[in-house]
C-alpha cells in the first residue's frame, strides 16, 4: 500500500495528474460509450488528430499556452468534422475515407508547423501530453469540460440512445436527430481537446475508447456501461501513473497501456461476449 498512496500523498504533481485524469475519464467515457455503440471509435481516432493543426497554430502565436491551443484545438476539430460530413454528402466518398484524409492531412500539418517553430520537447508536449505537469489552469479546463459534458449527456440522453439504435426512426418522429447529432459531436471535440492537454492528441482517444470497449465485456445496459467504463478509466489512471512513478516510463503511454491490459482482461474473461464465455460457456461446465 505504501507503493500505491505513498506518490499521491508525497507529490503534488502526482495529485494534479490524478485529479485531471478522473476528470477527463467522467467526461470521455460516457462520449466514448456512444461512439462505441454507433460504430464511430475511429471516428473518434480520426477527430484527435484532427485538432493539432489548431493547436499547433495557437502554439505558433502564444507557445504553450493553454487558452489559445484550446481554442485552436476546438475550432480544427470542429472544422474538419464539417468538412468531412461535407464531402461525404456532396460527393461518392464515404464518411470514413473523407474522415482518413481529412485527419491524415491534419495531422502532417500539424506536425509541420510544430517541428518548424518549436523543438523537439514542444514536438513531444503536443503528441504525448503532460499529464504531470497540470496546472491549475488546466484542472479548471478539465473539470469544466467535464461538467460540460456530463450536463449536456444529461439532457440529451434519450435522443442519443435512440440516435443509436433507429436514427431514421428518431428523424422521422422528432426534431431532436440533429441537434442530437451534432451536439454530440461537439462533445467528441470538445472531449478530445481535453485529452490532448493531458495525454497529448496521439494518446487521448486512448482514455475515450478503451475503457468503453473494455465495458462493453461487462454488462449489456448503456447506463451501467458508462459506469464501468468511467471506473475502469480511474482505475487505469491510477495504475498508468503509479507505473510512470516507479519505472520511469511515460506516463501518457503508461495510462493507455493500463486501459489495453484492463481491455486484454475484458476480452478474455468478461461475462458478455467474450472469449471465455463464448468458448467456455458455465453450461457446458455443469453439464460435465
Amino acid at each position: 500500500m505504501e507503493h500505491i498512496v505513498q506518490p499521491f500523498i508525497e507529490f503534488a504533481f502526482m495529485r494534479r495528474a490524478l485529479v485531471g485524469c478522473i476528470a477527463i475519464a467522467l467526461g470521455s467515457t460516457p462520449v466514448g460509450v456512444f461512439l462505441m455503440l454507433r460504430r464511430m471509435s475511429l471516428t473518434g481516432d480520426a477527430m484527435a488528430h484532427a485538432i493539432l493543426p489548431g493547436a499547433a497554430v495557437g502554439f505558433l502565436f502564444a507557445g504553450l499556452s493553454l487558452p489559445a491551443m484550446t481554442v485552436g484545438g476546438l475550432v480544427a476539430g470542429m472544422a474538419v468534422a464539417l468538412a468531412a460530413g461535407f464531402v461525404t454528402r456532396s460527393t461518392v466518398l464515404k464518411e470514413d475515407a473523407s474522415l482518413a484524409a481529412f485527419y491524415l492531412i491534419s495531422l502532417a500539418v500539424g506536425v509541420a508547423i510544430v517541428s518548424t517553430h518549436g523543438s523537439n520537447v514542444d514536438l513531444m508536449h503536443v503528441l504525448f501530453g503532460t499529464v504531470l505537469a497540470l496546472n491549475d489552469d488546466a484542472l479548471i479546463l478539465l473539470c469544466a469540460i467535464s461538467t460540460i459534458t456530463l450536463f449536456t449527456l444529461a439532457v440529451l440522453f434519450r435522443p442519443l440512445v435512440m440516435e443509436c439504435l433507429d436514427p431514421a426512426f428518431l428523424g422521422a418522429v422528432s426534431r431532436m436527430s440533429p441537434v442530437a447529432h451534432f451536439a454530440f459531436l461537439a462533445l467528441a471535440v470538445l472531449n478530445l481537446v481535453a485529452g490532448f492537454h493531458a495525454l497529448g492528441t496521439l494518446m487521448a482517444v486512448g482514455m475515450m475508447v478503451l475503457p468503453a470497449a473494455s465495458a462493453r465485456f461487462w454488462t449489456r445496459g448503456i447506463g451501467p456501461m458508462m459506469a464501468v467504463a468511467c471506473l475502469f478509466a480511474m482505475a487505469s489512471s491510477v495504475a498508468g501513473l503509479l507505473l510512470s512513478y516507479h519505472f520511469g516510463l511515460p506516463s501518457g503511454p503508461a495510462i493507455v497501456l493500463s486501459l489495453g491490459g484492463v481491455y486484454a482482461v475484458s476480452v478474455l474473461a468478461g461475462p458478455v461476449g467474450s472469449l471465455s464465455s463464448r468458448y467456455w460457456p458455465r453450461t457446458r461446465h455443469l453439464e460435465a
